[in-house]
């Protein structure tokens, strides 16, 4: 196993590139990134794991889905620094609920496939939003508010996050309970802005307050740099 991982040129990339291929159709669903431990779990288990950027965490396709990648073959490039795997996708490849993540056009911007699963269904709300907002980062500011937020910068996405901060208080000062609601909704959006600005995948939220549990808040405090 050591051997076949060795293959890689690993002293050229940290992380291995990626190409996923439908084994039937050889059409190219997806491209992610293996580090060592994900290339690892994928030729041991047949099933694609990965490495993500965002998350910071190797991930197995399909862990909250359900659609995942049975892997038929592992093919190296002349340069040994890019992957090719062909599979059987189960469901779709994109977190977009399309099957491929290969639909939009570049010059024209036209989109050529349709969604085949909600994606809200696949990642809950939370996941869904923040991939939303992902792809509006270059959308046309005059439509969208979210790309004009990303076009004022960083100034405007903080401002707007101490605003809704703020509202929440007073809501929760008001004792309005649909108030409160209303407001954190919108501040959880404009925090997600904010962690898209950085690309910060909320998922890392998530592993930080599962780290946190079974632990004192005073000792988890105390336990913080200084």
């Amino acid at each position: 196993m050591q051997e076949t991982i060795n293959k890689i040129d690993w002293q050229k990339i940290d992380l291995l590139p990626v190409i996923v291929q439908d084994s039937a159709s050889n059409e190219v669903l997806m491209m992610a990134y293996m580090d060592k431990e994900a290339l690892e779990l994928s030729l041991t288990t047949k099933t694609a794991h990965y490495f993500s950027r965002s998350k910071q965490r190797i991930w197995k396709k399909g862990e909250s889905s359900g659609h995942t990648q049975a892997i038929h073959s592992f093919n190296i490039d002349c340069d040994n620094d890019t992957l090719l795997i062909k599979v059987t996708q189960e469901g779709v490849a994109c977190h977009t609920g399309r099957r491929s993540c290969f639909f939009t056009e570049l010059e024209s911007g036209a989109v050529t496939s349709e969604v085949e699963v909600s994606s809200e269904a696949l990642y809950g709300v939370i996941d869904t939003l923040y991939h939303t907002i992902q792809e509006r980062k270059n959308a046309d500011p005059s439509s969208s508010w979210t790309a004009k937020l990303f076009s004022k910068g960083d100034n405007t996405i903080l401002k707007k996050v101490v605003e809704e901060a703020g509202e929440f208080s007073f809501a929760y000062k008001d004792n309005d309970e649909a108030e409160m609601v209303y407001e954190a909704a919108d501040l959880t959006y404009h925090m997600l802005v904010a962690l898209a600005a950085k690309n910060i995948s909320p998922d890392r939220i998530k592993q930080e307050l599962a780290r946190r549990f079974n632990m004192s808040g005073i000792a988890e405090k105390n336990a913080r740099p200084s």
